[in-house]
């Protein structure tokens, strides 16, 4: 068998560290795996798990290099000549379904998100199958885009058990991380993971902070990247943290390869987006490394914590609420490794995703 997985680029997030997982399964089940994309830092990892990234550019909205781009990628397509093609974004999607109308290779298609319900977003639907990571987003496209209910399976993003295991944390990591960014064993760490983006709304999430400082001795840390167009967010964030006097308190860490023992000294993780999420992956590492969530009220990490046993919900940009589901999520305690284990791992996603490649090619 022979997948290649197409998206616009390999930086970082969790629909990149999904294909990345996924192309390191393909090979270890004996499988032909092809990424393409525009590359990013994550590409170099696709080689070193023995799967091969053809860099394309299927990132650029530029509808003048449109024709010239279905070109170059039917050419691709042909000489390639896969079992399955698993769009995973809008642009590679719509260069695909015009790329392969002659070649008639089985397309397989992730709605990773809550798209807007236009002409654009519907070109996700047009596949042999469709993956939703959550009923919040089958519920969407159903809706929006009056989708046929028999090509939909639900395939929750996975959780690498191996990477997220309490008992396989890396201590010098730890220690080192913890005299960087000095956070001592009596702070309270509270930790929301994810890119800067005005989505995220770390605007609430620093407010919540701010209460929290007057009962906690309390460090926050916001874990991700900044894009180049992000810049003014991200200095806005830094001029509300000024302004708040939460120089010592909020910490931006950057990007990190060690989340998992970043949830392990948090307290509590918050996921304080606006948007509803499609899954929400982070929370289900989170809970993995038994560490409590806080989730806004929405959208598919609905289908991962349960209310008052991992972890509560609170209303979009309610600081206040925030502050007191996190001191009430402290008092927590669990057995998420199990829980995620059981209901939410890498294992069940793949095996779900293979018996789909399958079905498709019988």
């Amino acid at each position: 068998m022979k997948i290649i997985q197409m998206l616009p680029e390999l930086k970082e997030g969790g629909v990149e560290r999904g294909v990345v997982d996924i192309n390191k399964a393909l090979i270890k089940a004996g499988v032909t795996s092809i990424i393409m994309s525009n590359g990013g830092k994550l590409a170099e990892q696709i080689t070193k798990d023995g799967g091969e990234h053809i860099k394309f550019d299927l990132a650029s909205k530029n509808i003048f290099s449109v024709i010239w781009r279905v070109w170059k990628l039917k050419k691709l397509l042909k000489s390639i000549n896969p079992d399955i093609i698993h769009v995973r974004s809008r642009v590679p999607a719509w260069l695909v379904y015009l790329a392969n109308k002659s070649l008639k290779i089985k397309v397989v298609s992730t709605v990773h998100g809550l798209n807007s319900p236009n002409f654009y977003s519907k070109i996700m639907i047009k596949a042999d199958a469709i993956i939703t990571p959550s009923n919040c987003v089958k519920e969407h496209i159903i809706k929006h885009f009056d989708t046929d209910t028999n090509l939909i399976t639900v395939v929750p993003r996975g959780v690498d058990l191996s990477a997220f295991d309490p008992s396989n944390l890396d201590a010098e990591f730890i220690n080192e991380f913890r005299q960087k960014y000095k956070i001592s064993k009596d702070d309270f760490v509270i930790s929301n993971i994810g890119r800067i983006t005005e989505l995220k709304d770390y605007e609430t999430f620093i407010k919540a902070t701010n209460e929290l400082k007057k009962i906690k001795k309390v460090k926050a840390l916001i874990v991700g990247g900044v894009h180049p167009r992000k810049q003014k967010y991200y200095q806005s964030l830094k001029d509300l943290i000024s302004n708040l006097g939460l120089e010592n308190e909020v910490i931006f860490t950057g990007s990190q390869s060690k989340i998992a023992e970043i949830y392990s000294i948090s307290n509590v993780v918050v996921s304080s987006s606006k948007k509803p999420e499609s899954f929400g992956r982070s929370v289900a590492e989170a809970l993995a490394l038994n560490t409590p969530v806080v989730a806004s009220n929405h959208g598919g990490v609905k289908d991962i914590i349960i209310d008052a046993k991992f972890g509560y919900f609170f209303e979009i940009g309610d600081f206040k609420g925030l502050c007191d589901k996190i001191l009430l999520a402290n008092e927590l305690k669990f057995d998420g490794f199990k829980y995620i284990k059981n209901n939410f791992s890498f294992k069940q996603m793949f095996d779900k995703t293979m018996e789909i490649y399958k079905k498709e090619l019988s």
